[in-house]
């Protein structure tokens, strides 16, 4: 997805940097995308609590006709989540436009009991690996 989304953009900006980025979950070897519905992000939160997930971000760049894609990789521990804890959270509408229906960097982060890996991939793009990847893509 960050591919197509980068060379779709790139075409129109074909003197610029374009970045595209998608991030997935993965728990128990199923990709959690976005909650196309708040009874599927409750399921998606039910799967998730208190178990560990993996958090994959996959970014492409794009410069004229040169590309190139990386992904990072942050496994996420979820605290052992009620039913009301969960529903309640959903309501907010936080977890509609998100991948495993949360957002760690806001009301999500109360679901997470603790990170091994890049917060900022959690988020939705690995700056640090970002740049370094720039740095050399550009060089």
């Amino acid at each position: 997805m960050a591919k197509i989304k980068a060379k779709d953009v790139a075409k129109e900006h074909k003197n610029a940097l374009v970045i595209g980025a998608d991030t997935v979950v993965i728990a128990n070897g199923e990709i959690l995308g976005k909650p196309k519905s708040e009874a599927q992000a409750v399921k998606m939160l039910e799967k998730l609590s208190g178990k560990i997930h993996t958090v994959v971000t996959g970014c492409c760049l794009c410069f004229g006709d040169k590309t190139c894609s990386f992904s990072q990789s942050t496994k996420v521990e979820f605290y052992s989540l009620s039913k009301s804890e969960i529903e309640n959270y959903v309501k907010t509408g936080e977890p509609m436009d998100k991948a495993g229906a949360y957002g760690i960097q806001s009301k999500g982060a109360l679901l997470v009991k603790k990170i091994d890996g890049d917060y900022f991939n959690v988020v939705g793009l690995p700056t640090a690996k970002l740049k370094r990847e720039i740095d050399d893509f550009l060089k």
